[in-house]
Formats: structure tokens, sequence, C-alpha cells
């Protein structure tokens, strides 16, 4: 005989265990599977291992999807401070780091034992190294093929996530069964990713290999103010990652190494200041010196050309090469590096209130397979909490 459920969730990763506790806890039967021997490895890797959980500023305009209205209903119903308010609860303290960022004071494993506990202590099921082998509806919900036998279930919810960090087991099931319903899928592509350059960029960009500097990132419409980082690859950085997620193959990126503000007012007051400095040394004032240099070498300029023998026009130049430095990357690290996945099950075919599926009764999709991108500093966490909780919501009260 095959166990029956009220609800099978497929994925015990954050949007999985969160979905299954806030079900359980309503007193329905519930069991999630995953084919990883752990549950919730995105979650205790997060944050160097404190679990960035969270962004204070968590907003509809942090996140990316065909439809950007989407994801308004499910983030407006279960917010931050709900999620914060859980932790409390639970003895969990916190901190922000930087720019709405909150972290666990202690370790990621804090939170994941706080999920676990949520779905087994009402009596949920977790079933870890089981792989699913097949889906079928069936006149009373559906029937789930695992590697341990069949399982049967009134609601369905896929938690699988996307393609990111294959090394985790990341794998295109929730596409697939997505498919078989008959939902559309936006192409999945690494998002938050490094990017990579080839020729005499990336030759440069490794001689720079580890260093960093504040600059603006902008890709398309998208402009990030952070940290960006030179690689053996190329770049990387809070900046570069977030605009990795706007740019698209063969578009260029524009990096401004003068964020704060008129880079050409600066050099001109520089000049004004200092006419016997070299170029180098003004421009190692607000770079690493390692860049200063290379930025000569861009602008063919001796690195000990004197300050007071740059024309005004010669300053506009060094200016724009500043603060409009177009560069175009060859492509981005990949799946490998990417933190998480841009696009996924289209939303067209999904309720934005429950994540319900338009096509098939009962099925729902939440959590990172869905095409929702947020931003990085805890963003897609968040997305995870509220469209979990959406779904089970809506299971739940049904």
């Amino acid at each position: 005989m095959a166990d029956t459920f009220d609800v099978i969730i497929l994925g015990a990763g954050a949007a999985g265990l969160f979905c299954g506790g806030e079900i359980a806890r309503e007193g329905r039967s519930v069991c999630v599977i995953d084919h990883a021997a752990k549950p919730a490895e995105k979650v205790r890797i997060s944050g160097g291992g404190r679990c960035n959980f969270t962004n204070i500023h968590t907003a509809p305009g942090n996140f990316l999807s065909d439809n950007p209205h989407f994801a308004k209903s499910a983030l407006a119903r279960y917010t931050p401070a709900d999620f914060c308010d859980l932790l409390r609860s639970a003895s969990i303290s916190w901190h922000e780091k930087t720019l709405g960022q909150l972290f666990c004071d202690g370790k990621s494993g804090a939170i994941i034992t706080l999920l676990l506990d949520r779905l087994a202590d009402p009596g949920g099921v977790l079933k870890l190294g089981t792989d699913i082998k097949d889906i079928d509806a069936t006149p009373d919900g559906f029937t789930v093929t695992t590697s341990a036998g069949p399982l049967l279930c009134q609601q369905l919810v896929v938690a699988t996530g996307g393609l990111s960090i294959p090394k985790m087991g990341a794998s295109g099931l929730a596409y697939d069964i997505a498919r078989q319903f008959g939902h559309d899928i936006v192409t999945p592509r690494p998002a938050l990713v490094p990017l990579t350059f080839s020729g005499a960029l990336k030759d440069e960009f490794a001689a720079l290999s580890g260093v960093a500097t504040e600059a603006t990132a902008r890709a398309g419409r998208a402009a990030f103010r952070e940290a960006i980082l030179f690689t053996h690859r190329g770049l990387s950085g809070p900046a570069i990652l977030q605009a990795s997620s706007y740019w698209s193959e063969g578009s260029a990126l524009m990096l401004d190494l003068y964020p704060e503000g008129d880079a050409l007012a600066w050099l001109k007051a520089a000049r004004q200041e200092g006419g016997k400095r070299t170029l180098s040394v003004v421009l190692a004032s607000h770079l690493p010196r390692r860049l200063a240099e290379m930025m000569c070498a861009q602008l063919a300029l001796p690195a000990e050309t004197r300050m007071a023998d740059l024309s005004n026009a010669a300053l506009g130049d060094i200016a724009t090469a500043l603060s409009k430095w177009s560069i175009t990357p060859t492509g981005t690290e990949g799946w490998r590096t990417a933190e998480v996945t841009a696009g996924g099950v289209a939303t067209t075919g999904l309720s934005s209130r429950t994540l319900e599926s338009a096509h098939q009764s009962g099925l729902y999709f939440i959590g990172e397979c869905v095409d929702v991108t947020g931003w990085l500093g805890g963003y897609n966490f968040q997305w995870a909490w509220a469209s979990a909780f959406a779904a089970a919501e809506a299971i739940t009260a049904s």
C-alpha cells in the first residue's frame, strides 16, 4: 500500500521546509522529499555559514521577473519582520551587516534546525536520499513515484529550486514537472554570478586578481554601487554579481570607478592643488595602486605624467574613462558559481496570491524554480519564505 499524505512537497530547501512546517502546524499530514542526503544546504552555506536570511528593505523592485508585479502579493503578506518574529520566538539572534542584510549571530544551522523542528514537531515527515521518478495526476490528487516506492497526496508543492550550484544537487526537475502540466518556462540562466572576459582584458584583470574597489556597475537600466573584485577570469564582487542578473550576452557593462560624484571636477581640483603630482599618484589616492597604474596604461598616458601637463580636454578623457568605462564580458562563470537562477516557471501560469498552477488544480510552484529572482543580500530567501507562506496559506484554507 502506498503511503498517503494530504500534501507532498518536493524539495527540502528553504522554501520546501518552511512550507512543510506551515502546513504541518495546521494539522495537515505532509511529507517533504529530497534526493539530497542533507536538507537545506543553501541555507547552510549562505552568508559564509551565518545565513543572510532576509533583507529589511525587501520590496517588489528588488526582484527580476518577466512579470515584475507577480511577487507583490506574496511579499506583502509575509515580510522580513514576520520571519524575524519567527527567529525571535526561537531565541535566534541576528544583526544587520550592511544595506539591510540580516545575518544570524551564530551559525546558519540554527535556522535549519528551526525549519526541521517546525516540520517534525507537528508530525511532518522528511524523506531524504529519495529520488523522484514520476508524477501523475489522479482524480483524488497525485501519485509521486519515488525510489522508495509510490506516495499519494491531494496537493503537490514543487520547491526543487533551479540550476545554480550543481555540486549541491541542483537539477531541472521543477521545469520538467511544469512542462508536464502545460506550463511555459522562461529560459533559465545563471544569476548573481561573476563575469568573465577574454583577450587583453582578461590578462589585465588577471594581473589585478584580488584587487577590490568601490564602483557603480551598470547593466541595462540597472545600476549597483558596491565593491567590485578583479579575478583571474574577470570581475566579481557584490556590484558585479548584482549587475550580472541584468546583463545579457554580447552587451556592454558600464563601470563608474568614481561613484562619489563628478570625476572631472575632482581631477581639476587635484591639478590645482598639486600640479607637480603625477597622474598615477592622484588616481592612487582614490583607487588601489595597481588599478591606478592599469588605468594610466588604458589611457596610453605614462604613469609619471604630471597633472600640470594635462589639459582640460585630457582631464575630460580621463574622467570619462573613470566614470564611463565600457567593457564587454564574454560570459559568466556559469552555474558552478551562480548563487541563484534567473528565469524558471513562467508566472503567467501561476496565481500570484497562492502560487497554484492555473493548469492543474492542487499543484503549486514556490521558491527559486519560479521566474522571480531577487537581488543579492537576503532577497531570495525572503522570496522563499513569502512564496512558501502563500502556498501553505492557500492549502490549509482549502
